[in-house]
C-alpha cells in the first residue's frame, strides 16, 4: 500500500498538535482532514471516510474512548489513540473500545509514522483467505497448519486458535480482555492468567529464544502484539 493520497483524519482540541501533524504527514503525501471536538470527528469520519484516524483521548465534549466506540459501530477503519495519560488502564480500555494502537505523548513523528504504517498495512483477514503469514510465521488455515521458516510446528487447539486469532490481527495491541474473548468466551473475562501461560507455550514452540521474543510481543501490562519483524 502506498502513503500517496491517504486520507487521514486527526481528532484533537490542541493547535500545535493539529499543525504538527498536518506539516509532517502531508510532506509524505497523505491528505489531512482535522477536528477539534468528538462530535466534529465521527462527521467527519462518516463524510470523508479516512484510511486512518488519530485520535486524542482528551477532548473537550467527550472522552476519544467514546469517539472509538462511535466510530467502530460502522468502520473498521484503524484508529490510533494519542494520550497525555500513560496509565495502563486508560490504554487498555481505548483498545478494548476498539481502539488498533496507541502512542503517548509527548511522542515522536518516526514512532507515529511507525504505528501509522503497521495499521493501514493490516488487513481484515477473513476465513476465505487460505494462509496468513507474519514474518517466517505461517498458518494454513484450511489445514490447521503452523509452521516457522517452513518447519511445521504442532500446536494444541488452543494454542492454534490463540496464535490464529493474533496472526489475523497482526501488529495490533490486543489486550488480555480481546485474547480472553476471542480464544475462551466472554465467561473468562477476568481470567489473564490463562493468557500468560498459553503465551509462554507458543514462545517455547515458535520463537527461537523465548526471552527475548521475536514474534510474540509483551505490551506490559496490556496485553501483546504480533510482529514479523
Amino acid at each position: 500500500m502506498t502513503e500517496q493520497g491517504l486520507r487521514i483524519l486527526i481528532i484533537d482540541d490542541e493547535p500545535q498538535i493539529q499543525k504538527l501533524l498536518k506539516v509532517s504527514l502531508q510532506a509524505y503525501g497523505y491528505h489531512l482532514y482535522g477536528a477539534v471536538s468528538g462530535q466534529e470527528g465521527i462527521q467527519q469520519a462518516a463524510a470523508c471516510k479516512p484510511d486512518l484516524a488519530i485520535v486524542d483521548l482528551g477532548l473537550p465534549d467527550m472522552d476519544g474512548k467514546t469517539v472509538v466506540r462511535q466510530i467502530r459501530e460502522w468502520s473498521t477503519m484503524p484508529v490510533i489513540i494519542l494520550t497525555a495519560r500513560d496509565q495502563e488502564q486508560e490504554k487498555i480500555e481505548a483498545l478494548d473500545a476498539g481502539a488498533d494502537d496507541y502512542v503517548t505523548k509527548p511522542f515522536s513523528m518516526g514512532e507515529l509514522m511507525a504505528r501509522m504504517r503497521v495499521c493501514l498495512r493490516r488487513t481484515v483477514v477473513n476465513e476465505t483467505e487460505p494462509v496468513l503469514h507474519c514474518g517466517g510465521l505461517t498458518i494454513d488455515l484450511l489445514q490447521r497448519k503452523v509452521a516457522v521458516d517452513d518447519r511445521e510446528i504442532k500446536l494444541t487447539p488452543t494454542e492454534y486458535e490463540l496464535i490464529k486469532y493474533m496472526m489475523q490481527h497482526a501488529g495490533r495491541v490486543l489486550t488480555h480482555k480481546q485474547l480472553l474473548k476471542a480464544v475462551w468466551g466472554s465467561s473468562y473475562n477476568e481470567d489473564s492468567h490463562y493468557i500468560r501461560i498459553y503465551v509462554s507455550q507458543l514462545r517455547r514452540k515458535i520463537e527461537e529464544d523465548p526471552a527475548q521474543p521475536r514474534y510474540i510481543i509483551t505490551e506490559s501490562g496490556i496485553g501483546y502484539r504480533l510482529m514479523g519483524r
